[in-house]
């Protein structure tokens, strides 16, 4: 069973747009609303995929009653950690050509007991997990000293830890031992304070992040496939999507996928890529399912050409 800690979940609406024109009022097809949260929709492309799941979620206000209802109407086992701030809703527009438009709360803070009830829990679950997952941004309050003594806890406890955060968070859990960190480009970047522009520039970061402490990096590159940095070496691959509808979510099914594949390795790898392009050819933040996998499609390469430069950012 893999569990998952998502700090931060939300509700998360996804609208199709002809295109985005500020000061307009935009007609749209009728929206889709799916819980969100990288941890949960980790935990949705598990249990999608026949994989044990379960996730812990700290929630309030009607929108936290609502993802609870979600997700149990897709049959997720979850724990509910009330809290008294209103849990956060996010707006996805999404443009013919493929263009997505992320519009994102910060979500509430957690009091100290109500962290102290969160990690309690978490502890208490990880007992009986494969593999703990820790997803998505910490809520504001949370200073980043507690989120890796969470880490650490978990670590301790003899759990394989996962962790798909950003920022301070991220180096936080790379310096903590974490067994495998899955950033992406841009997160890559600000937690190595260098520029990201080629493959090379990939595992370099990776690296630098592997010295802190990290087990492995799993570095996610959207349309560019995914880099996988660990003891044995260095793998990429790519799994070429002829119709994108939406990447919400993309990282989160790479990572289920990752883990569901092996947790390690090439295998485990185009595992996780198969899942993440079958995500990104669905609307909204839909997890794949079986019927979902292209794997013919994946294409991995364990003598990456490390010169290769990554298409230029907007």
């Amino acid at each position: 069973m893999i569990l998952t800690v998502t700090l931060n979940p939300s509700l998360d609406r996804a609208v199709a747009i002809e295109s985005l024109v500020r000061g307009e009022v935009l007609r749209v097809a009728p929206a889709h609303l799916d819980p969100g949260g990288k941890g949960v929709n980790v935990s949705r492309a598990l249990l999608a995929n026949g994989v044990p799941s379960r996730a812990v979620i700290p929630c309030g206000g009607p929108e936290g009653e609502q993802l609870v209802r979600l997700l149990a109407a897709e049959g997720v086992p979850m724990i509910a950690v009330p809290i008294a701030g209103r849990t956060r809703s996010n707006i996805t527009l999404a443009e013919p050509d493929g263009t997505i438009t992320k519009i994102n709360e910060p979500g509430p803070a957690l009091s100290g007991a109500e962290l102290k009830a969160v990690v309690e829990v978490v502890l208490s679950a990880a007992g009986s997990a494969d593999w703990a997952v820790v997803c998505g941004s910490i809520p504001p309050s949370l200073p980043v000293e507690e989120f890796s003594e969470l880490c650490s806890r978990l670590i301790d406890a003899g759990v394989p830890l996962a962790v798909d955060t950003s920022g301070p968070a991220l180096v936080a859990a790379a310096a903590a031992g974490a067994s495998l960190i899955k950033p992406n480009r841009e997160e890559l970047a600000q937690a190595t304070g260098r520029a990201v522009n080629s493959t090379e520039d990939v595992v370099s970061a990776a690296q630098q992040l592997r010295a802190l402490g990290a087990k492995a990096v799993l570095a996610s590159l959207g349309a560019e496939g995914a880099v996988l940095v660990d003891a044995d070496g260095v793998v990429t691959g790519i799994a070429p999507v002829a119709e994108p509808r939406s990447n919400v979510g993309a990282g989160d099914a790479l990572l289920a996928g990752f883990l569901a594949g092996g947790t390690a390795g090439a295998e485990a790898l185009a595992e996780g890529l198969a899942w993440a392009a079958a995500a990104v050819s669905l609307p909204g933040s839909r997890m794949p399912r079986p019927g979902d996998l292209r794997r013919d499609h994946v294409h991995i390469h364990h003598r990456p050409d490390l010169v290769r430069q990554l298409l230029t950012r907007d």
